[in-house]
């Protein structure tokens, strides 16, 4: 059993934001798994996405189920195999699991408050070079590879862009160039319910003593609607009404607006509820906005293969067939713009009827794409 160890780093000197705002005094939790070789080249980035945390893989001692959000992908044997290569996972700047966010101190708070709404908004960039410190600090000049899913696969292409002398290999997996209309959409649709929660309060609801659970709950439910693909939730739930509503009425409705009926319902709000107890919901607002603000060939006119231009790293994408959020023509985005520039790429689209949480699971064929990438990672590493 790989038995995972938490963390922190702290930093003094200022971090410049992209905003250009800067952040002092700040910590960044992470979590490391393997050995670091001699010639430290076998070290691998992990890269979370919007709801996860530096916790990727393995247990915490004393609790068994405490397993890291990727742990189907990440140990001991596994696709990257921690027998081979050293891998950290880091909390990211603004979250609510350790790293320094909305619900720490404030240091230039007069009167000792948090942060709170006061925390300068952060980017894909931003969290980059936070990363690029921590590695610093740990004594990685170069990574054998960089990793992550969804949002953390921006931020490993936000690697190949900000440090490409630093990255020998990016592993992009369900994830995009930028967001779509649609999906800024569904993110400002998510924010306006928690802004909107009578104990937001302006983002300073900790003064208050309160949370905006309401806003968080539905929040939480917008976004597990587009994480799923419509033939999961038929398969998991298609229209069964819940065991008490049909029990009590012998398979009939209610015909209420208000109860819970159906059992996509009810697990939609058990979703809801469960996040609304454990994140933060100036996190939220963000990590959202950070989504939204990812764009690396804004500054290249709009043009995807002028921004990768720079990125020297070997590639892997990995996309899924019922991915609705970040669909597998997004990953080709990417692809086309490497060709371009005649960069090294492999490319494979799962046909998986997860959705965009595909990446999350156990799948043969995907974790086969995986292992094979890292193998050849491995043997040009010499681990």
């Amino acid at each position: 059993m790989l038995i995972a160890t938490p963390q922190s780093m702290h930093f003094d000197a200022p971090l410049a934001l992209t905003s250009r705002a800067s952040i002092r005094a700040y910590d960044l939790s992470f979590e490391t798994y393997g050995q670091l070789n001699a010639d430290r080249s076998n070290a691998v980035l992990v890269c979370h996405a919007l709801n996860a945390s530096h916790h990727v893989a393995g247990v915490y001692e004393g609790r068994p189920k405490s397993e890291g959000w990727w742990h189907s992908m990440i140990g001991p044997g596994k696709p990257l195999d921690t027998n081979r290569f050293f891998v950290i996972g880091v909390n990211n700047l603004g979250s609510c699991f350790g790293s320094t966010g909305p619900m720490h101190l404030n240091p230039d708070s007069a009167d000792g408050q948090v942060y709170g709404a006061d925390f300068p908004v952060v980017t894909v960039e931003d969290w980059v070079n936070a990363q690029a410190l921590l590695l610093d600090r740990l004594g990685i000049q170069t990574l054998a590879a960089v990793m992550g899913g969804s949002l953390g696969g921006m931020q490993a292409l936000g690697w190949t862009l900000q440090y490409p002398k630093r990255v020998r290999h990016a592993v992009v997996i369900a994830s995009a160039p930028n967001l779509t209309a649609e999906n800024i959409a569904f993110n400002e649709v998510a924010r306006r319910a928690i802004v909107t929660d009578p104990d937001f309060h302006g983002g300073n609801f900790y003064r208050h003593g309160v949370v905006p659970k309401r806003g968080l709950r539905i929040a939480r439910m917008i976004g597990h609607i587009t994480y799923l693909s419509d033939d999961v939730m038929n398969e998991k739930f298609g229209r069964q009404l819940r065991s008490a509503v049909s029990g009590a009425n012998e398979g009939n409705y209610l015909y209420s607006t208000q109860d819970v009926e159906f059992q996509i319902e009810s697990y939609l709000r058990y979703q809801g509820d469960k996040f609304a107890d454990y994140f933060d919901a100036n996190t939220y607002l963000l990590i959202t906005r950070a989504l939204d603000y990812f764009d690396p060939a804004r500054e290249s006119g709009g043009s995807l293969t002028k921004a990768l231009a720079g990125a020297t790293a070997k590639f892997l994408l990995v996309s899924f067939a019922t991915d609705w959020r970040f669909a597998p023509a997004r990953s080709r985005e990417i692809v086309k713009a490497l060709l371009d520039n005649q960069r090294d790429v492999s490319y494979a689209e799962i046909d998986a009827p997860h959705g965009h949480d595909a990446f999350l699971l156990d799948d043969a064929r995907y974790h086969g794409v995986v292992r094979a990438y890292f193998d050849n990672v491995a043997q040009e590493v010499g681990v």
